[in-house]
């Protein structure tokens, strides 16, 4: 006697559709849950990403030999350092910030043409209201910002500022103090630590000669 097998097909209800996509979509969130989890663990803090530099050093016997005859700048944009000479020898290595992209710290041999100790910059800057002196707006360029009604303009400070020169005559970038984050930041000028900026201030002169490289 041969018996025969009967297959019942049972087609899937509403409900367990719906039951389906409700875990369908509780495993998607647990998942999500999970990577975003394993995101904030392995996401490093602001400072953390900050390359620490290694402070300026001083050597005060070569400082004592230096004239304005002796003296030179050596700028190097990869290591963020700024070197200042006595002959061939280095006087003072000390970190910098120079500009944040490529280019806008420029290379090339120059002068010092301008040594002002409390200058302030005539292109970036805070408005301020006229009265008070409150600041109503910080960070503003004057090549493209103007300035809000009853406001002036006050320039950034840029304490020991050094300028730059070549032969088409003065640039708007030089050395001064300035935040140094661990990276290239400014809007082209040279920035480094206050007490190395007052170092090299006093110790170079007007003609005395920059070169910036790689």
């Amino acid at each position: 006697m041969l018996f025969t097998l009967s297959r019942h097909h049972h087609r899937p209800t509403r409900a367990s559709l719906a039951v389906l996509g409700i875990l369908a979509l509780a495993g998607t969130l647990l998942l999500e849950t999970a990577v975003a989890a394993e995101s904030r663990k392995t996401q490093k803090n602001a400072s953390e990403l900050i390359r620490k530099q290694k402070p300026a050093k001083v050597n005060p016997r070569l400082l004592k030999k230096a004239t304005p005859e002796n003296v030179s700048l050596n700028i190097s944009l990869t290591k963020q350092r700024v070197y200042l000479l006595v002959g061939e020898e280095i006087a003072v290595d000390s970190p910098i910030s120079s500009g944040k992209r490529a280019g806008m710290t420029p290379k090339g041999t120059f002068t010092i043409v301008e040594k002002d100790a409390d200058h302030a910059s005539s292109l970036y800057g805070n408005f301020v209201h006229a009265r008070t002196g409150k600041t109503v707006r910080r960070g503003v360029s004057t090549r493209i910002d103007s300035a809000p009604s009853g406001t002036v303009y006050r320039g950034a400070p840029m304490r020991w500022f050094m300028r730059f020169g070549d032969t088409n005559g003065f640039r708007s970038e030089g050395m001064h103090t300035g935040i140094l984050p661990g990276y290239p930041a400014s809007h082209g000028c040279v920035r480094l630590p206050d007490d190395a900026a007052k170092l090299i201030y006093g110790t170079i002169v007007v003609g005395t000669k920059v070169r910036i490289d790689d």
